[in-house]
């Protein structure tokens, strides 16, 4: 019971358009009242074909399966993304562990150059002490190079001299030694250095990239956190969306069932009605009736296109295969409503489910005991007893009751049946 888009409203209008095309250019002498019907009806199913109709159901229910669509869907989403943190959080976790495996290893390569540097230290300080204990004897003990002249000149043989000249040359040997020595160990000591700096470097780049690793990781645990909280947030909305959907579903069946109670006292009334009103005019020859086709009996009762057709169909909702017992006219809120035949108002009252609505009695029409119900007023003009004139307003349309738009929906009655409202027009 709702408006269609203007492209299905235009789609409405065209196939109208063909179908009085149509009628018109059958509209000869050889052409029977049983064929143009046939046609008719061709057109009508054609337009019935051109449009999914949304049946009726309460503003609260359709809020409500809504929500719960929506719930689903944002369920949907939110499960995605915590299998996407999840996941994401599982990879920064493994290289978090990686980094902190690379961290050790480069602290444990800093602990060993430091202890190899603190050895160098130790072995190039003792390779000083050497060198300079050894030169603070040779000062002591005067120029060497006098010492080992005085040392050859007291000589007393040429293999005491030679004995001598060993002694001096061992001696300066020894020196030379000493003097290598600490300088290796200076050498060394300058490369451990340099290598305990590196390793310094490489353990704080390393901690860096750790700290890193370690905040991603503490970012994407929340964020799987956050994502795992929407979730059961979520879950807990769907569960809640779901059961009020259920408890306004239930009350909108109850309510429903009332509309179809209350639906069948008003037929049983419009078929004595309509019983009366064909006694009547057969007794008065047919008087203030017509006699012959239905076609132009009624008026439109709006100006808008038709947005939902007369016919069975199943409800989008609650299941049922019933019929949508008249015809939906997509006019604009506040549009006037008009009589769509001259008659009596028989009732007027609010309804759950068809809103404001008011029934007028046309009595008998080509045969047919005919009465009009208008649906989704915002309000009406005339009450029970009013007599109405054939394109006189008598109401505005609205959106009251079970109505997601406002338009009217118009249901002809004859002899107390609902029919097709297109067969009257």
């Amino acid at each position: 019971m709702r408006s269609f888009p203007r492209t299905a409203r235009t789609r409405v209008v065209a196939a109208t358009a063909a179908a009085a095309i149509a009628l018109g250019t059958l509209s000869v002498p050889t052409a029977s009242a049983d064929d143009l019907k046939d046609r008719q009806r061709q057109v009508e199913k054609k337009i019935d074909r051109a449009h999914d109709h949304v049946d009726e159901s309460s503003k609260q229910l359709h809020r409500a399966a809504e929500r719960l669509k929506a719930a689903r869907s944002q369920l949907s989403d939110a499960r995605t993304a915590l299998a996407t943190a999840r996941g994401k959080l599982a990879v920064a976790q493994e290289r978090d562990a990686a980094a902190a495996v690379l961290l050790a290893e480069a602290e444990q390569r800093l602990v060993q150059a430091q202890a190899e540097l603190a050895a160098g230290e130790a072995d190039a300080a003792a390779q000083r002490d050497v060198v300079g204990d050894t030169i603070k004897r040779l000062y002591a003990e005067g120029d060497p190079d006098l010492v080992a002249f005085a040392s050859l000149m007291d000589s007393e043989s040429a293999q005491d001299l030679n004995r001598r000249a060993e002694v001096n040359q061992t001696m300066v040997d020894k020196q030379a030694r000493d003097y290598d020595r600490l300088q290796a160990a200076e050498v060394l000591l300058e490369v451990r250095e340099d290598q305990v700096a590196q390793a310094r470097d490489d353990v704080a780049a390393k901690r860096e990239q750790a700290a890193a690793n370690l905040a991603e990781t503490q970012q994407l645990a929340a964020e799987a956190s956050d994502a795992k909280a929407s979730v059961a947030s979520l879950v807990g909305e769907r569960s809640s969306a779901r059961e009020k959907a259920a408890q306004i579903r239930a009350r909108d069946v109850r309510r429903l069932q009332q509309a179809q109670r209350q639906k069948a006292k008003i037929e049983a009334m419009l078929r004595r009605r309509a019983a009366a009103a064909l006694r009547r005019a057969r007794a008065q020859a047919v008087k203030n009736g017509r006699v012959g086709p239905t076609d132009g009996l009624l008026q439109m009762p709006v100006g808008g296109g038709i947005t939902s057709p007369f016919g069975y169909r199943t409800h989008p909702i609650f299941g049922y295969w019933g019929l949508h017992d008249g015809t939906d006219f997509g006019g604009g809120c506040g549009q006037p409503i008009v009589a769509a035949e001259s008659g009596r108002v028989i009732s007027a009252y609010y309804s759950s489910v068809y809103g404001r609505r008011l029934i007028v009695d046309h009595g008998a029409l080509a045969g047919a005991g005919v009465a009009t119900i208008y649906n989704h007023a915002s309000s009406y003009t005339v009450g029970p007893g009013a007599q109405v004139q054939r394109g006189a307003v008598i109401g505005y349309v609205g959106d009251t009751g079970w109505s997601t738009a406002c338009h009217l929906h118009f249901t002809v009655m004859a002899n107390g049946k609902a029919v097709n409202p297109a067969n009257y027009f």
